[in-house]
């Protein structure tokens, strides 16, 4: 009979291998895209048998979105936000969005395999965009609607200004990790420059004159 260290053990292993499909197959789908990498290649890769990746992941769709939980785990970001967003602390709530993505070691492989999920019209981007980053933009667009109802953001559409912020974020991640253009700020000088962009414009004095006071940046 096995002992409780062994099954611990086995647990444990089993739980590696996991992690090990996982890393492997975002790593080839974001590299070959995925109508290039097969499950055969994943099982190479992963060092495993083909027949141990079905065992983990019996569907292809349960494997995507393992690998969006692994790759995209922003739960604890929004609620980390949203205590910022109680205090109406307008630059912590749009720096930690930000920082979220624009930050030392980030890595590049979700944002190309969402590029050629996008481009093959693969199921995991509308996974991704259904799931995940709709109700990204959809909590964002909400702050922005409450802070111009209060006062502090002039009448605009909360969408429209929900992506045009993210829509910074995105695109300097497109130069500097697909395009290879190299850096002349740190990550963190970056967040802060794009965040004091969008504020100056999108707040109105009196939203500026209530973040004085709270001593903001």
């Amino acid at each position: 009979m096995a002992t409780k260290q062994q099954k611990h053990s086995k647990k444990a292993s089993g739980r590696e291998r996991q992690a090990g499909i996982i890393v492997a197959a975002a790593s080839l789908f974001a590299a070959r895209g995925f109508k290039g990498a097969t499950t055969k290649a994943i099982a190479k890769a992963a060092c495993c048998s083909e027949a141990l990746v079905f065992k983990h992941f019996p569907t292809k769709r349960a494997l995507y979105a393992a690998i969006l939980a692994e790759k995209a785990p922003f739960s604890e970001l929004l609620a980390a936000v949203d205590e910022a967003a109680k205090k109406r602390d307008d630059f912590r709530v749009f720096t930690m969005i930000a920082s979220y993505r624009i930050r030392r070691g980030a890595d590049p492989t979700l944002l190309r395999l969402l590029l050629f999920s996008a481009l093959e019209g693969h199921e995991i981007s509308s996974m991704f965009f259904k799931n995940q980053h709709r109700v990204f933009y959809d909590y964002l667009a909400g702050y922005i609607e409450r802070r111009i109802r209060e006062g502090a953001f002039h009448r605009v559409d909360p969408l429209l200004a929900a992506r045009a912020f993210i829509g910074m974020v995105v695109h300097h991640r497109l130069l500097h990790e697909i395009f290879g253009v190299p850096a002349h700020l740190a990550p963190e000088d970056s967040v802060a420059n794009y965040v004091t962009l969008f504020l100056d414009g999108i707040r109105t004095s009196g939203g500026r004159a209530t973040h004085a006071r709270l001593g903001g940046a």
